[in-house]
């Protein structure tokens, strides 16, 4: 990533951290809750400096695009999300990312194509960076420059997608976890599993699991309507959110994709829940952030914790089959970012 002096003037930029340079107990404390996402673009939005903004918050990222008249705009917004998430500068500046110009093309596109997922190819990635641009839009934290990369970026992303193999044989962080609950319990016929959150990537892996045979699901959700409304589609049961944790004992995998600020599984519910089941593992699925699962809940006897890094870990090892497409792709968003940015650069602040 390109670096540049406070005192230098800017243009467009990027500024960020996400899977490859913050572990995930850093990135827990980077993301923004929903609450706290719209008073930050609200502060941003009073910047003094900052011509335009999006702000793209998922479990792997926490990344600011947009357009400064100078990069004295960039520090003071650093310096103010690290106040707002009470985040030590000096840790910030080591795990950040920062490029300018057609550098943070290149990244934008790469991470709209999958190329910077965690899970090389992921289709999700763009739904979430559409999102993004779309709430900019109406909040009018975008303008002419912002406009026209976002909507070019798209393009480029499926052109890439369709002219390259990166996403075939695609490994899905809910294959990935499946895959690990047979091999804990085999036959997942009979498992017993326990949807802990009722959201997208919670329903994934659902659906996953239900495509390997398994038969048993109950739904815990905040709203029991929605609790109930998912354990319909999957036939399945549906649970009061919180008596959960004292029927852990009932089940044998454990999703948790919640929205909870904090671990909502602790170490004392599973010890309890551990002391019923007379030596029969149990496992926790935590693809939550932050995380849904205390840490200490990884070091009791006969439990299994994998959270989204333990994941992609092993995911990545399939990786190596499709570093020839990498290459290809990233080739193509070379090209095709220097040319957007030839169009874009009579738009922004002179360098």
């Amino acid at each position: 990533m390109s670096e540049a002096p406070h005192s230098s003037p800017a243009a467009l930029f990027l500024l960020g951290a996400s899977h490859h340079t913050a572990p995930l107990a850093l990135r827990e404390k980077l993301a923004l809750t929903p609450a706290k996402l719209i008073e930050f673009q609200q502060r941003l939005a009073a910047l003094e400096g900052l011509r335009e903004f999006t702000i793209l918050n998922t479990c792997n990222r926490v990344e600011f695009y947009g357009v400064a008249e100078h990069t004295g705009a960039i520090a003071r917004l650093q310096a103010e999300f690290c106040v707002f998430q009470g985040f030590p500068p000096d840790e910030f500046e080591r795990i950040r990312q920062h490029a300018l110009g057609p550098d943070a093309l290149r990244h934008l596109i790469e991470v709209s194509a999958g190329l910077q997922s965690q899970m090389l190819g992921e289709t999700e990635i763009l739904g979430q960076i559409k999102d993004a641009y779309a709430d900019a839009q109406a909040r009018r934290t975008v303008g002419a420059v912002l406009n026209r990369v976002f909507q070019k970026t798209f393009q480029h992303a499926k052109y890439v997608r369709s002219h390259t193999a990166i996403t075939e044989g695609q490994i899905s962080i809910a294959n990935v976890a499946v895959d690990l609950a047979q091999k804990i319990f085999g036959d997942l016929q009979s498992t017993r599993i326990l949807l802990l959150g009722a959201g997208d990537i919670g329903e994934k892996t659902a659906k996953a699991f239900q495509s390997r045979g398994a038969a048993s699901l109950t739904v815990a959700s905040r709203t029991m309507e929605r609790a109930m409304e998912l354990a319909r589609v999957f036939e399945g049961a549906a649970l009061p959110f919180e008596n959960a944790p004292q029927h852990f004992a009932d089940f044998d995998v454990v999703v948790c994709s919640t929205a909870a600020p904090h671990a909502i599984v602790t170490r004392d519910d599973v010890v309890a829940a551990m002391k019923k089941r007379r030596a029969q593992p149990l496992f926790f699925i935590d693809l939550a952030m932050p995380r849904d699962v205390e840490p200490a809940v990884a070091g009791i006897e006969n439990v299994f914790v994998y959270n989204l890094d333990d994941l992609a870990r092993i995911a990545a090892e399939n990786l190596a089959a499709r570093t020839a497409e990498v290459t290809r792709a990233r080739a193509m968003i070379h090209e095709k970012a220097d040319a957007l940015w030839r169009q874009i650069e009579s738009h922004v602040p002179a360098r």
